[in-house]
């Protein structure tokens, strides 16, 4: 069963292509050097910019949980983790300076502890096929993370890269997920010729809420305990915008293949060392978005742990969006994951349908999407009914954002 999911989503994404921008003034995360978004002060020669920025998103959620892993001797409801969020709200500047160094710094207020520092970082740039990017920022891995905030196809991003997987083991700091996210680190990245781009970097491997140095030497490996990360692209159609719907971007023929490999070395509280594979695919063309991707993570638990068990898990996502109108955007997205190994059976089955608006003239977007988890192929029903635990068998999300 698995290998005809595997088989079939790679004939998907053969016809299909990711991406993730290569200019190298223009892909901050969350707002691009010089959009007429808002309003920039910049120097006569055009050597300094300074741009501030905001964005802001609040969202009203419904999410309703099966009977499983609920006790209803304690009251626990199969409708938890609804009503009203703010995920982001993002207060920043960007800009240029000295013709070589661009810069990012913001601030997401709707967090704490070291999630509030969104960003920060500054890219030296010495020639087109090599420049320097320090500080915290997006680890080169996902096209869904590595698109614009803001800017992506629907509210949520794909389940089979934020869901926790699950293991035979009651080991509660090991909890790996497939994607990976803003982290501390330090880049090189350029373009080889007119259609290549690369991207490899060192990071901390401890995601977006710690902001120090934690890190030690692997002692089965003997190297410094970091996430290892690459990723090279091929945009034949030249740069492609980081966006999955934007409607001042209608007459665009874009298309990009992008390949990314990492590896967390003494990762999940120094317990396991987890390798990730990802295959991105995405095209933009006038009114058209596709997108698609296919990804796999291998675990293994360092020789502390006794524990000679290995896991691999594999997910992906097709999704696509299309200008109805040209303040409106439809979406559907297909989205699986093998949440509890390849060692056993089953997997999970994700669909979405969504829908964009965007107020002409307002910065102002408003999102909705329905997403339904069904699983298919578990060997015996325990297996099917701890698959989907802590994640919600149907979901829906209405948000309105605003940028400036």
């Amino acid at each position: 069963m698995k290998s005809l999911y595997i088989a079939a989503f790679a004939a998907l994404t053969s016809l299909t292509a990711s991406a993730q921008s290569d200019h190298f003034d223009a892909d901050n995360g969350v707002v691009t050097i010089g959009s007429d978004r808002m309003f920039q002060v910049e120097s006569k020669d055009g050597n300094f910019s300074f741009k501030p920025y905001l964005m802001l998103q609040t969202a009203a959620n419904f999410n309703y949980y099966d009977d499983e892993g609920l006790d209803k001797a304690y009251n626990q409801d199969n409708v938890a983790n609804s009503g009203f969020s703010f995920p982001y709200a993002v207060l920043g500047f960007t800009g240029k300076a000295y013709k070589i160094v661009t810069y990012n710094l913001s601030i997401n207020a709707s967090q704490s502890g070291g999630a509030l520092l969104q960003q920060a970082w500054f890219d030296v740039k010495a020639s087109n096929a090599f420049a320097i990017k320090v500080g915290k920022f997006k680890t080169p891995f996902s096209h869904a993370y590595l698109t614009t905030l803001g800017e992506t196809l629907m509210p949520n991003l794909p389940t089979s890269l934020t869901a926790t997987t699950i293991m035979p083991y009651v080991l509660n700091a090991v909890t790996p997920k497939i994607g990976t996210g803003f982290d501390l680190g330090v880049m090189a990245h350029g373009k080889i010729g007119k259609w290549w781009g690369y991207e490899a970097g060192l990071f901390n491997g401890t995601g977006a809420t710690v902001n120090t140095a934690t890190k030690t030497l692997s002692d089965d490996w003997h190297i410094p305990s970091l996430l290892y990360a690459t990723r090279f692209t091929w945009a034949p159609m030249g740069a492609m915008p980081a966006t999955q719907g934007n409607p001042k971007l209608l007459n665009e023929n874009k298309f990009q293949l992008a390949a990314s490999a990492n590896l967390n070395v003494e990762s999940e509280s120094e317990s396991t060392n987890d390798a990730r594979y990802g295959l991105e695919a995405t095209w933009i063309y006038k009114k058209l978005y596709l997108g698609g991707e296919f990804y796999y993570m291998h675990v293994g638990f360092t020789d502390r742990q006794k524990i000679q068990d290995k896991f691999d898990y594999f997910g992906g996502y097709i999704q696509g969006g299309y200008f109805v109108a040209p303040q409106t955007q439809v979406a559907l997205r297909y989205d699986f994951l093998d949440r509890n190994s390849s060692g056993k059976d089953g997997v999970l089955n994700m669909p979405a349908v969504g829908v964009n608006y965007f107020i002409k003239g307002t910065g102002l977007k408003l999102s909705a999407m329905y997403q339904y988890i069904g699983r298919t192929g578990h060997e015996t029903q325990l297996d099917r009914d701890n698959d989907d635990l802590g994640v919600a068998k149907h979901s829906a999300t209405v948000m309105l954002q605003y940028t400036f």
